[in-house]
């Protein structure tokens, strides 16, 4: 029975010691007053971490794409017609504003068509659309070599619906930044 007692109140001293040794791993000791840096060299040191903590890295190299990704508007079409509106030039002239303010970023405008037609004839609209819409930024004074184009004719419908107000959200020259 003494031997029984021993044995659980050991069990229990080892337990505690345990409990005690993990509770008191996971502290980290402050370093001796003599290693700490003085007030200045603190303030130093902490600075530049503060910067770098409110402004990731990529920061500054996305924000001019983002900033135009987030203002080119797309330029719309009339049905089986690839020459631009009065509006769509509007549009382009903002854009084309944009484009020269943030030089650096390069551009693709996709030409995209109704479901009507076949998918040939719509590939040919879809790129002429686009290419109408390059030719106008160049001529506003856009660089040209950071414009590229591509046609997916009716591939890719922005409104997957089979009336006039879906058809029209679909005949349109959409622009996306390249990254």
């Amino acid at each position: 029975m003494l031997k029984n007692r021993a044995l659980v109140i050991l069990v229990i001293l080892v337990a505690a010691a345990l409990v005690m040794c993990v509770g008191c791993a996971k502290k980290k000791m402050a370093p001796p007053v003599s290693e700490l840096p003085s007030a200045p060299a603190r303030q130093q040191a902490e600075e530049p971490r503060a910067q770098e903590e409110a402004i990731p890295p990529s920061f500054e190299e996305e924000s001019a794409d983002q900033k135009v990704a987030a203002g080119l508007r797309d330029v719309f079409f009339a049905f089986d017609d690839y020459s631009l509106s009065e509006e769509a030039r509007t549009i382009l002239a903002a854009d084309a504003k944009l484009l020269g303010e943030n030089k650096s970023v390069k551009i693709t405008i996709e030409g995209h068509c109704d479901e009507r037609g076949t998918v040939e004839y719509n590939l040919a609209l879809g790129e002429k659309r686009a290419l109408g819409a390059k030719n106008y930024l160049v001529n506003y004074g856009i660089d040209g070599s950071g414009i590229s184009i591509i046609s997916y004719g009716k591939e890719r419908p922005f409104d997957p619906g089979h009336g006039e107000e879906a058809w029209a959200q679909n005949r349109r020259a959409h622009f996306v930044v390249q990254k």
